[in-house]
């Protein structure tokens, strides 16, 4: 069964959670901690519906199905190949009944789903802004890293018309584009609630930042502690050993 849905040149990673695992192409953009981060920030209820926009090789989706009670899970993937594999890491881990990939530009999702009917919308989307020197604006890295194929406002407005009235946004980017996510989530009805703020270590600046957001929230924003995820001597910290080590005893 393995062997028939792992390609040549693909390698399958093991992702500490409820022996689930993942499919990737090394020579293509492989998961980071951000998106393993981003799965634990998440507070998904108990039969909620989420879509993770972006999805790239399904590894939100996946975790999520892992470590929650969600009904129904799906991520929508723009580029095919990668898309591709998503799904085969679904059948892989045997989560066809909860988890769907959809290959499809997020900015035309809602002629394949239904607007309003979401509890939850999750992204990891491109960082950088378009421009910036590309080499090829049309390569996996590329559309990963890149507001190549869609910009943080398109992600932004396509999550508020996907959510019920109530319903949570989850999003892990930069901190430097924090003045851009609240002006557009605010634009777009959703209310920033949480945000928490990823150090390296305790003597440098955050260079990832988790964001909650509420459809249609009170105006009422909590700075949460600081999350570091390596102690001075290069080791992980007791909290992001606790982010693997549940994960891992939950196999």
């Amino acid at each position: 069964m393995e062997e028939k849905l792992v390609k040549q040149h693909e390698r399958v990673d093991d992702l500490q959670c409820k022996g689930l695992r993942l499919i990737q192409n090394p020579n293509g953009f492989c998961f980071g901690i951000d998106a393993v981060l981003l799965s634990n920030f998440c507070e998904i209820r108990k039969n909620w519906r989420v879509v993770d926009l972006g999805t790239g090789t399904g590894i939100i989706p996946i975790l999520l199905a892992g470590k929650t009670d969600a009904k129904e899970i799906l991520g929508v993937e723009i580029q095919e190949a990668v898309a591709e594999m998503a799904q085969r890491s679904v059948k892989l881990n045997k989560l066809q009944d909860r988890v769907k990939i959809i290959n499809e530009d997020l900015k035309n999702i809602l002629e394949h789903i239904e607007s309003y009917s979401f509890d939850c919308v999750t992204s990891n989307p491109p960082y950088m802004n378009a421009g910036g020197g590309l080499l090829n604006p049309e390569s996996m890295k590329a559309i990963s890293r890149h507001e190549v194929k869609c910009t943080l406002e398109d992600v932004i407005s396509v999550s508020s018309k996907l959510l019920k009235d109530r319903g949570h946004f989850y999003m892990v980017h930069r901190p430097h584009r924090l003045v851009d996510i609240i002006y557009l989530c605010r634009q777009y009805r959703l209310e920033p609630k949480k945000i928490r703020f990823v150090h390296p270590n305790k003597n440098k600046k955050p260079n990832i930042l988790l964001i909650q957001c509420v459809k249609y929230g009170r105006p009422e924003l909590k700075f949460m502690d600081p999350l570091y995820v390596y102690n001075e001597d290069g080791t992980y910290t007791d909290e992001i050993h606790e982010i693997y080590g549940r994960d891992s005893q939950n196999k």
